[in-house]
This record gives C-alpha cells, structure tokens and sequence, in this order.
C-alpha cells in the first residue's frame, strides 16, 4: 500500500499502477483486490515456509537482482546438494555429519550456541540468515506427539564474517567458559581482489581453526616469555592468562570461490542438517508458532497505541511504557 501510494505521487493518480507490480502469493484473491492482473500473480507450495522459501517462486526478487542465469546457477547448486544428501552415505553425507556434529555438542557435550564464521564480506549476512533458518525451525520444547521435552533442541546461531569477529568475540571463543562450536567458510581465491589481501584474509581463517583446537600450553607460554626476556617471576604471573586450553571443535568449509553454485549448495547444506536435526529430536521442524503470539499481542496494541482501547489485559509494565510513549506525542 505504501508503494502504491508513494508510485501514485511520482507518476500521477490516473497511472494505471497495475503494470507496475506483481504478486507472489497464495492468496489469489487479495492479490487481485489489490489491482495486481491475474497473469501476474506467481503462486507457490502452500507447505514452503518462507525461511526456504528462496527455491520458489519466492525467490523471483532475487532473480531479478541477480539475472535469471545466475539464479538458475544457484538454484542447481541446491539441487546437487539436495541429490548429495538423499544419495551418499552417513559417513560421507555433508549435512547428516552436519546435524550429528550438532547433536553431540548440543546434546551430549552440553553446547547451547553455534558460530557461523565466513571469511567473505559477500557473506556478511549470511550469519542472520541461518539464525531463521535454524532458531525459527527447531526452536522447540514439544515433541511430534505433544509431549513436553526434557533435552536441549535448537542452538542459538551467531556470528559475523572474516577478522571482524576477530576483534569482536573470538577472545570468548578461546578462553571463555563455554563451549561454542564453528563454521569456517573460506574461499582459496576471490577474483577481482588484492590477492595479497586475500591470502592474508585466509591466513587468518586457516590460523583460527588452528588456533582453537591446538590452543597454547602453559609450557609453550613460559618458552615464549622467556625468550621475550621476561624476568622468572613475572613470567610466572603472566602466563595463566596468555594460556589456551584448546580442543574447541570447528568445522571448514572450503570452496575454490564464491559462486552461485557454491552458495546454492552451502545453504542447501545447512537447510538439510537442520531437518535431519529436527528428525532426530522429533520435533515439527516447520511450524512457528511463537512468531505468531508475538503478532497476535501487536494487534491488540496497536489500538491501544491509537488510543482506540485501553488494553485492559496488558501487563502493567507494558501500560507504564505506553503511558511514557504517549507522553511523548
């Protein structure tokens, strides 16, 4: 609505807007009530949830941005990964190590989170758009037939592209209290880049999957100190607090370069490792019912806001903050 009125003042109010929009709806009727034509409207699955929902018709925005050549490119890189997934065998099977990997941290090393870590600033939402695919889909304490849970499900997903997170999070990633295992995504080449940056952006890459796992010893600390010409004593002080415990696990994902193969297949990836995931904890991996009890209150609040109602229901903290916000107008 707001782009119709918005296209109304730049082009005039006798424009025929209609041939201005399309619709990508299962809802045939509204879209037509909206002024959309018929032989616009591109339909989809009614059982495609909108977090994968980019395969489908859904997807047409993405098409339009990056050409129909390269979203076809992308969308076979889905499809080998989808074949990938239903055809080779557990212990060569991408996203079933992927989801047991998941299911041992998670379930019986006690891991709540997981990094997602891709050394690329093409990708640099790539972190968030996992957090819905993952969070929105197994972030679930019922099971397929009702029943209360009593073991962890979900991870909670985060985390931000290449030596960034470097000089953000990595220090509790070392030598914090919690055990969070990663996703290194690499690339051996970028074209079109510096390769000098490059290759120093992969040894940086390639340096933390060492790091977390080999650590550094108390013995190799003292070496080092020593040899920086620190006194005895103070290197005896200092060295609990340059010591890495290690043997935090990680996982690398390396392709040759970004392209929309490659990113086809490394979505695809973690799209199955979550429904295998789902499987094996035996969770409705597709609903979503606590976003909708979220949009159910807002509806309630907005008259509220309005000052249509007086939200009689709400809590009380929530009626001071509206109070304060309507203070303000």
């Amino acid at each position: 609505r707001e782009a119709k009125k918005w296209l109304a003042v730049k082009l005039g109010s006798q424009t025929d807007l209609s041939t201005h929009f399309l619709a990508v709806s299962t809802n045939k009727s509204k879209a037509i009530d909206f002024g959309i034509p018929e032989e616009r409207i591109f339909g989809f699955w009614d059982w495609v949830g909108g977090r994968y929902s980019l395969w489908s018709a859904i997807g047409i925005s993405i098409a339009c941005t990056i050409g129909w050549d390269n979203y076809s490119r992308l969308l076979q890189g889905a499809a080998d990964c989808d074949e990938h997934f239903a055809d080779r065998p557990f212990r060569q099977n991408i996203p079933m190590l992927m989801a047991l990997l998941g299911i041992w941290y998670g379930n019986f090393l006690n891991s709540e989170a997981q990094a997602i870590l891709p050394y690329s600033q093409d990708l640099h939402r790539f972190p968030a758009y996992l957090q819905q695919a993952d969070m929105e889909s197994n972030g679930k304490s019922v099971d397929r037939e009702g029943r209360d849970i009593d073991y962890g499900t979900g991870p909670i997903v985060w985390g931000e592209p290449g030596t960034n997170g470097q000089h953000a999070f990595f220090q509790l990633l070392h030598q914090g209290t919690h055990l969070i295992p990663v996703d290194l995504i690499l690339f051996g080449k970028y074209p079109g880049q510096n390769s000098e940056q490059h290759q120093m952006l992969l040894a940086n890459g390639l340096a933390q999957r060492e790091a977390l796992w080999k650590g550094k010893s108390r013995d190799k600390v003292m070496e080092q100190l020593e040899k920086a010409g620190v006194d005895q004593v103070s290197a005896q002080k200092l060295a609990p607090y340059k010591v890495f415990a290690g043997l935090n696990p990680s996982n690398t994902f390396l392709f040759e370069t970004l392209t929309p193969e490659n990113l086809g297949f490394l979505i695809a990836c973690y799209e199955h490792k979550i429904f295998a995931q789902g499987v094996i904890w035996n969770i409705f991996s597709f609903d979503q019912w606590g976003v909708e009890l979220g949009k159910e209150i807002a509806n309630t609040l907005l008259p509220v806001l309005k000052g249509e109602s007086e939200g009689e229901k709400l809590l009380d903290s929530t009626k001071a903050l509206i109070r304060k916000i309507k203070d303000w107008k």
